[in-house]
């Protein structure tokens, strides 16, 4: 397998002299086309901030970040902004769905910003809202789902425009036992079919689902390729 994400001595730095924070420091991580892996560390570990960074969402104070190859450290926002949209779906705990919109056109919005024509768009929203379940709730508006449909909209967004890699930040947080399961499924499915995973998660029962778990603390990855299955033995203290 290829790398898909490589961080090669990252380092983050907020603030200075007296208030720098080090986020991350040094930080060497490989993560392969195709793998579906979790993020986890105690509050304060870093694993946000490198989150963050896979996500190009920021930018290391130093070291390099190759994205699908690319050296995407240094790059200006412009560039930044049409990987985010073309090459990785996003999806966070709070779903982030646009509350007058029907789940069609929240499934359309990030194809409005790749300037898909209108009727191409809502053939793939409808295609992907079919691949999550929904699709006989395309034109439902947010406020008339379950919060477990309402993440299987915003899980929909996030593949409407073949990423490479589905970025996920606390999806089931929000989530009860059942529809944490649903949810968890579709990206197992989604990862069987080609996609990157990675999630990052405090719930140990979910990164048990994902095949390997990188571990931080201190803005340090301590273990590259925790077996999901030993979680036990590093979340004695809860995580957070």
């Amino acid at each position: 397998m290829s790398a898909l994400i490589q961080f090669k001595q990252i380092t983050k730095v907020y603030g200075m002299d007296n208030t720098e924070v080090r986020a991350l420091w040094n930080v060497d991580m490989t993560i392969n086309s195709g793998e579906y892996c979790s993020i986890m560390g105690p509050s304060g570990s870093g694993k946000s901030t490198a989150m963050n960074m896979i996500g190009c969402l920021d930018q290391p104070t130093d070291g390099e970040y190759l994205f699908d190859g690319q050296d995407v450290a240094k790059l200006p926002e412009t560039e930044l902004a049409h990987i985010r949209n073309r090459k990785i779906g996003f999806v966070f705990q709070q779903f982030h769905l646009l509350s007058h919109l029907t789940a069609l056109e929240n499934v359309e919005q990030p194809m409005m910003y790749a300037s898909v024509r209108s009727a191409e768009r809502k053939e793939r929203a409808a295609s992907a809202l079919e691949k999550v379940g929904l699709g006989n709730r395309i034109n439902n508006r947010p406020n008339q789902l379950s919060g477990g449909q309402q993440q299987r909209v915003a899980i929909a967004r996030a593949i409407v425009n073949n990423p490479l890699l589905i970025l996920a930040d606390e999806p089931t947080g929000a989530l009860d036992t059942q529809t944490t399961q649903d949810v968890i499924d579709i990206f197992s499915e989604l990862n069987q079919s080609g996609i990157t995973v990675v999630m990052v998660t405090h719930e140990p029962e979910v990164a048990r689902l994902t095949n390997r778990v990188v571990w931080f603390r201190d803005g340090e990855v301590l273990n590259h390729h925790l077996d999901p299955a030993d979680l036990a033995s590093v979340t004695a203290v809860p995580v957070s």
